[in-house]
């Protein structure tokens, strides 16, 4: 049976260079495409938004459009992001949560069931939000982990772990299938792979996807475990002291994306550094051999989720500027999560105002820099009227090499560059970025 292990962080001691004489950086804006809105006089965030710097690599460098596994589905980041890294996720990709779980330390074995956990609010038979309203702490988080951990009752033993506010991992020990449909009605299944859809309101049950014993008794499981947290949930403390200060309820747990194997580490990367914040990007990095440098995110205290969230961009940008400027690395990954969150919650202003700090404040350093390769794209479309992924294809840009006559960094003018439509999988070998 093989078990997970941390890998030792790599170093300089292990990794001698010569002097760098250029870096290459690797950008991905998450949830960067959008469709045009009215709310922007019929524009996307990125068409409108004021992003000078990102304008000049754009008409410096050669652009293109990118479906990052595939034309028909409105996939996740952690399958996006896999496929960036070039990788096929239809052949190989391991699961998110053994993904997000090896991000964030967990130790599990092959056939240990695995799964994304949200912290949600349900009331008179309907989810009312997915994510608690975004106001749920860590702290709070890990005292309704607690009573879950202490309370529930199944046929075998589980972790219940919070990571960050309402995300968090469900871990059942023993030997399960991961062919069950997932309860949280935001996502669905295609083949080996998740797909955003529609949301719905509507609680759903899990279910095997295929007729073995095993699939049916792991749906069995999952079904049970929702039912007895949620009895559990309501009746907390937390919740209570929650309700009295008009936050909503964290009283039900949606759960997808099961997975029951132990990810294959990957080492092309030996070379790279990781700026992330999120357990998820921090595992793929280091499955792929990557440095992980890393920042604080700010965790939201009140109603005011935004204030919160600007605060955990600029530490983002911030720490990739400082990490950056040292050149302790010839290639950085570096991952912007933020900007995918307004677009989850249908706020189009935001979502620009987000991609204007990034370029103001990053992407204006960044030009400072004068021996470089910059690659920026997004691991997938999150238009804020729909509030959902979709599978719109995203833009993409590659400066340092290539020009073209694209003057503009957006999903309509990036339509008309010479890269063309390219898929996630392509990009690391289209622009040569993996040092070996």
């Amino acid at each position: 049976m093989q078990h997970f292990k941390q890998q030792e962080p790599i170093t300089l001691k292990y990794i001698q260079w010569n002097i760098i004489t250029m870096i290459k950086l690797f950008v991905i804006i998450d949830g960067l495409g959008d469709k045009q809105s009215k709310e922007l006089n019929n524009k996307t965030p990125l068409e409108l938004a004021n992003i000078p710097n990102l304008n000049y690599f754009a008409k410096e460098g050669c652009t293109g459009l990118i479906y990052t596994i595939s034309k028909k589905i409105a996939h996740e980041s952690d399958q996006a992001v896999w496929a960036l890294l070039g990788n096929d996720p239809k052949k190989d990709y391991p699961g998110r949560w053994p993904l997000e779980a090896y991000g964030a330390g967990i130790s599990f074995k092959d056939g240990y069931l695995i799964l994304r956990a949200n912290f949600a609010t349900y009331e008179n038979n309907k989810i009312i939000d997915r994510r608690v309203g975004r106001s749920l702490t860590t702290k709070e988080a890990k005292k309704l982990a607690k009573a879950i951990n202490k309370k529930v009752k199944l046929k075998y033993s589980f972790k219940f772990i919070p990571t960050i506010g309402h995300r968090s991992i469900l871990i059942i020990h023993g030997k399960f299938s991961s062919k069950i449909s997932n309860t949280d009605p935001a996502y669905k299944k295609v083949g080996k792979l998740e797909s955003a859809k529609i949301t719905s309101n509507l609680l759903q049950k899990c279910k095997p996807l295929d007729k073995s014993n095993l699939s049916k008794e792991t749906a069995e499981i999952i079904n049970d475990f929702v039912k007895q947290s949620s009895i559990i949930l309501n009746e907390n403390k937390i919740n209570k002291k929650r309700q009295r200060k008009g936050l909503l309820k964290a009283n039900l747990i949606l759960l997808r994306d099961a997975g029951n194997k132990v990810p294959k580490s990957n080492k092309r990367f030996l070379s790279w550094a990781a700026i992330v914040g999120m357990p998820l990007e921090k595992g793929i990095a280091k499955l792929h051999g990557m440095n992980i440098l890393s920042y604080k995110i700010v965790e939201n205290k009140n109603k005011d989720y935004y204030s919160s969230l600007y605060k955990t961009l600029n530490n983002a940008i911030k720490s990739a500027k400082e990490y950056i400027s040292k050149m302790q690395y010839p290639c950085y990954f570096v991952h912007f999560k933020e900007v995918d969150i307004p677009g989850h919650d249908g706020k189009p202003l935001d979502k620009k105002e987000m991609l204007e700090l990034i370029d103001k404040e990053f992407f204006s350093y960044i030009r400072k820099i004068k021996d470089i390769q910059l690659v920026v794209t997004g691991d997938h479309s999150t238009p804020c009227s729909l509030k959902s992924h979709s599978s719109d294809p995203v833009p993409l840009l590659w400066y340092g090499k290539q020009k073209d006559r694209v003057e503009k960094f957006s999903e309509k003018e990036c339509k008309n560059g010479s890269l063309v439509i390219l898929y996630g999988k392509d990009i690391m070998k289209k622009t040569s970025f993996i040092h070996n």
